[in-house]
C-alpha cells in the first residue's frame, strides 16, 4: 500500500506496511492545496506502477474529481472515494463523485447522495474513527488552563468549530450571553483559521462580546498542539453549526471530546446529530432558550455531566474504533478488486 502525504520526510515504512510518499511537500497551515501543489499528485498518478486500487480522501470539488476520474480511467485503476467533507449545497454530485465505491461518513450524507441520484450500490457508510484518549489528571488540566489564561474553577464551554462557514461561533457566543451570570461560565473558541475570512469573523465576535459585556469571559485560541488537553479541560463542548461544510460529517474533534468523557451538544438535522443516537451526545434545535437550559443543566449538575461523559466514552470505544473502521474498508477493497478485471494484487 502506498499513501500520498503532505509531510516532507515521511517517505519510508509505517505501521501496517504502508509506504508513505510526500507528494505534496509541506503545506504549512494551508487549508487546501492550490493548483501548483496538485501537479505532483497528477504526475504521480500517471507514473505509479504498484497499486492495484486507488483510494482518494478529500472533500470533492470539480477540478480534483475530474482529474482523479480521468487518471483512473487512463490507468485502468479501480477507485474508492472517501468523502471527507460533504460538498456544499448546489454542487453537482454526479460530477464530483467518481469512485467505484463512494464512502460516506454519515447516514445524513448517504441519504443526500441517494436523493441526488447516486446509485445506492456505490455508496458505503463507514463512520470515522479515533483512538480512545486517556484524560489528563485534574492537576494537569488546571495547569493547562493556567497556561492559556483560562480560569481555574469556573465552568468552561469550548467551541472547536470553524469561524467562517456557519453560525456556530455566533450561536456559541449567544449561549454564553443567555446563561445565568451567576454561573460565571467562560467560552473558549479553539478554532483553526482556515481562510482570511476567519480573522474578520473573529474580530466581529470580539466586538459583539464587548458590547454584550462578556468579553472578559471569552477566549480565543487558534491552531494548537494542546487541543486534546483543552478538550479534557473543558466542562462542555458545543458545536451549534447548521452546516458542517469544510468539516467532517462527524468531526473528529467531537469524537475525541466524547472519548475524553466530555459532554457534547450539537444541532439537530445535521450529520453531527447522529452522535446523539447512541446516547453519547445531545442534539438540540436552534432554539436559544433550549440551548441555555440544557447547557445550564450540564454545567450545574456534575453527576449528570459525568454520566453523559461516561456514556460518550463508551460510544466512542464501541462504534468509532479504528480496527472496526479498518475492517470495513478491507471489505470495500475486496469487493472493488473482485469486480476489477485486473484482479487482486497488493
Amino acid at each position: 500500500m502506498t499513501a500520498m502525504t503532505t509531510r516532507a520526510g515521511a517517505e519510508g515504512g509505517s505501521p501496517g506496511g504502508a509506504r508513505w510518499v510526500p507528494v505534496y511537500g509541506d503545506l504549512g497551515s494551508a487549508f487546501a492545496p492550490g493548483l501548483r501543489r496538485q501537479v505532483p499528485v497528477l504526475t504521480y498518478l500517471l507514473r505509479e506502477r504498484r497499486a492495484s486500487l486507488w483510494h482518494f480522501f478529500f472533500a470533492p470539488n470539480p477540478r480534483a474529481s475530474l482529474t482523479a476520474r480521468y487518471c483512473a480511467r487512463w490507468r485502468g485503476r479501480p477507485t474508492v472515494q472517501t468523502v471527507c467533507s460533504a460538498p456544499a449545497s448546489g454542487v453537482d454530485l454526479q460530477r464530483v463523485l467518481f469512485g467505484d465505491r463512494v464512502v460516506v461518513l454519515s447516514e445524513h450524507t448517504r441519504m443526500r447522495f441517494e436523493n441526488a441520484g447516486i446509485s445506492p450500490q456505490r455508496l458505503v457508510h463507514i463512520p470515522p474513527a479515533v483512538p480512545l484518549l486517556e484524560a489528563p489528571s485534574a492537576d494537569e488540566s488546571a495547569a493547562l488552563r493556567r497556561t492559556y489564561g483560562l480560569p481555574i474553577g469556573a465552568p468552561l464551554i469550548m467551541y472547536p468549530g470553524d469561524l467562517e462557514f456557519s453560525q456556530g461561533a455566533a450561536r456559541s457566543l449567544w449561549l454564553l450571553q443567555d446563561l445565568p451570570v451567576a454561573l460565571g461560565a467562560h467560552l473558549l473558541f479553539c478554532c483553526r483559521e482556515k481562510t482570511p475570512a476567519a480573522q474578520e469573523a473573529r474580530a466581529h465576535l470580539q466586538t459583539v462580546a464587548e458590547r454584550a459585556g462578556v468579553a472578559s469571559r471569552v477566549h480565543f485560541v487558534g491552531e494548537t498542539p494542546d487541543i486534546h488537553g483543552l478538550l479534557a479541560a473543558a466542562d462542555l463542548v458545543v458545536l451549534p453549526a447548521e452546516t458542517l461544510y469544510a468539516k467532517m460529517d462527524l468531526p473528529l474533534v467531537l469524537l475525541e471530546a466524547m472519548g475524553l468523557g466530555r459532554p457534547v451538544m450539537v444541532l439537530e438535522q445535521t450529520p453531527a446529530a447522529e452522535l446523539a443516537l447512541q446516547g453519547g451526545a445531545e442534539a438540540l434545535s436552534t432554539d436559544r432558550g433550549q440551548w441555555a437550559a440544557r447547557a445550564s443543566h450540564w454545567l450545574e449538575q456534575g453527576d449528570d455531566r459525568a454520566a453523559l461523559g461516561a456514556r460518550a466514552r463508551r460510544v466512542v470505544a464501541e462504534r468509532y474504533d479504528p480496527e472496526v473502521m479498518a475492517a470495513a474498508y478491507g471489505q470495500v477493497y475486496e469487493a472493488v478488486l473482485g469486480e476489477s478485471p485486473r484482479g487482486f494484487r497488493w
